[in-house]
């Protein structure tokens, strides 16, 4: 009886972790996707995961890749990447979020930098992975790729409380 008794308290200790255990990783892939649905379009702004913030306005995400805004907070300072010339997602970006002709966009970083108001334009990458590598690994990094070459590994941002392939997401 006793064998029995230790036997079943065992069974239900272990379901019992087991079903704790469950719960916390479905709650965490819920709070956290990993990916967008393959089928996605459009833009998605991924991030480094040590990225203090899960969204942004579009407002918000113009003034970080105008340079703008600078620092995630006082300590970790924004790592734009951005796609070299010819890519369609810079293509699509230099449309849907600086709202400018690719000479536009160069006579505007030589602007700011001839001011002194940045440093540096942003970083350009040559390829989707390469962006997706460099913002993994780099903190406070952030950029754009097209939402079905999403990488897990990097921190999918909301634009305006909106996930790519969402209905009113506004980079498509």
């Amino acid at each position: 009886m006793r064998q029995d008794l230790a036997r079943t308290r065992r069974t239900f200790v272990s379901q019992s972790t087991f079903a704790l255990l469950l719960v916390a990783v479905l709650a965490a892939l819920a709070a956290y996707p990993l990916q967008v649905n393959a089928t996605a379009r459009g833009l998605a702004i991924v991030a480094n995961p040590s990225t203090p913030v899960d969204g942004l306005s579009l407002a918000e995400l113009r003034k970080i890749f105008l340079g703008d805004r600078q620092f995630w907070n006082p300590s970790l300072r924004i790592v734009p990447l951005v796609l070299g010339p010819g890519a369609r997602e810079r293509e699509l970006a230099l449309r849907s979020i600086y709202g400018m002709s690719e000479s536009q966009f160069s006579q505007y970083w030589i602007a700011m930098i001839m001011r002194a108001e940045v440093t540096s334009a942003p970083k350009t990458v040559s390829s989707p992975e390469m962006a997706s590598q460099l913002i993994a690994g780099i903190p406070g990094a952030i950029g754009f790729i097209s939402a079905d070459k999403v990488q897990p590994g990097l921190k999918i941002l909301r634009i305006n409380g909106k996930f790519p392939g969402e209905s009113g997401y506004p980079l498509q």
